[in-house]
């Protein structure tokens, strides 16, 4: 009952990075499936990676697995369009979608012409969301823009899709709890941080009169099976994504702050990039960043990651959902080592 339960809990990104070709998406998700996990997550990114396109199509090739957007921005469409969105990927799945949004950069949005998310602004587009859904008719001015008159034509016979917010730091888990169905965690987080940061969601869905029972918390985990567990620094996989997220201006010291770890040895990595604007930065080689990781103290990526042999990772994975979080995004796991890693959870909890 334990195994079924775990790897129900446990999902894949289909379409990594950034692809120049959609299609693997389809066989991606056909074996995340196959192997058991729960979900599958849907990262948007504004070339082959459209959301709506993406989800719909895996909505037809599964049949069992939630389809989880990790994430989309509230800017880039309108409320009216959103709520579309959802509701016709919730009917098309049967109810198995949940839409989930991030603010993302604020230089990107800047460069875009999208106005840079505010909490309010959050708050008030999952309000806006939720009455449409609700068959409401919406007249609103504010934060989120001016929309005199919306309403959906039809509603669709099936639950409104649960919302999540992507978060790290403490305004955004308090936001999440406040207003959302439920947090994904950023990568690189130890299972003592995803325990203080599910701990931060609940309090607030309870302080805002909300079940915190009911919340659920994404943990995203970078996970490396079949790697020597001494040093995954010097794996790319491990090494340079977790670096490169360190190296992003506002967001390591939140990764930081969040596990607790010395700023000081942060700002002395970073100085080895002094200089460079975000773009810059996502630039990188991958072997130079894997390089520079072995640099970061001992303890970061081990603490922050799962990696090392299959057993270790399904060792690491269970420490992560006995941490409090609902469900687990295996992040950086190729398609090939989902079907060994399920085995070896399966192994660990004594099912054949």
């Amino acid at each position: 009952m334990r195994h079924a339960a775990t790897l129900e809990r446990l999902g894949g990104y289909v379409l990594p990075g950034g692809p120049v070709d959609a299609r693997p998406a389809i066989d991606q998700a056909r074996a995340l499936e196959a192997s058991g996990l729960g979900s599958i997550y849907v990262g948007e990114r504004y070339a082959t990676k459209d959301l709506g396109a993406i989800a719909g199509a895996l909505s037809q090739i599964t049949t069992t697995t939630r389809l989880i957007a990790a994430v989309t921005h509230i800017g880039t469409r309108h409320p009216i369009a959103l709520a579309s969105l959802g509701q016709t990927i919730q009917s098309l799945s049967g109810g198995r979608f949940a839409l989930g949004f991030g603010r993302g950069s604020a230089g990107r949005w800047t460069s875009y012409g999208v106005r840079v998310p505010t909490s309010v602004m959050l708050a008030d587009t999952v309000d806006i969301l939720r009455r449409l859904w609700a068959g409401e008719r919406v007249s609103y001015h504010g934060p989120a823009g001016t929309f005199p008159d919306l309403r959906l034509m039809e509603i669709a016979d099936v639950p409104a899709p649960r919302l999540l917010m992507a978060g790290i730091g403490p305004r955004t888990l308090e936001l999440a709890g406040q207003a959302f169905d439920g947090v994904i965690l950023h990568p690189l987080l130890s299972p003592d941080a995803v325990e203080r940061s599910a701990h931060a969601v609940r309090r607030a869905a309870a302080a805002a009169g909300r079940d915190p029972d009911a919340v659920e918390i994404h943990a995203t985990v970078i996970t490396a099976p079949d790697r020597p567990a001494g040093e995954p620094q010097f794996d790319e996989v491990v090494g340079a994504r977790g670096l490169g997220y360190l190296l992003v201006a506002g967001l390591g010291e939140s990764i930081v702050a969040a596990n607790g770890w010395d700023p000081a040895e942060l700002a002395t990595i970073r100085s080895r990039f002094d200089g460079l604007e975000y773009h810059q930065l996502k630039s990188i080689p991958v072997g130079e960043l894997a390089k520079v990781s072995t640099e970061l103290p001992g303890g970061w990526l081990l603490n922050g990651t799962a990696s090392g042999s299959y057993d270790r990772c399904a060792s690491r994975i269970d420490e992560y959902l006995r941490s409090g979080a609902t469900n687990v995004l295996l992040h950086g796991l190729d398609a090939d080592a989902v079907p060994p890693l399920a085995r070896a959870i399966k192994e660990r909890d004594g099912v054949r």
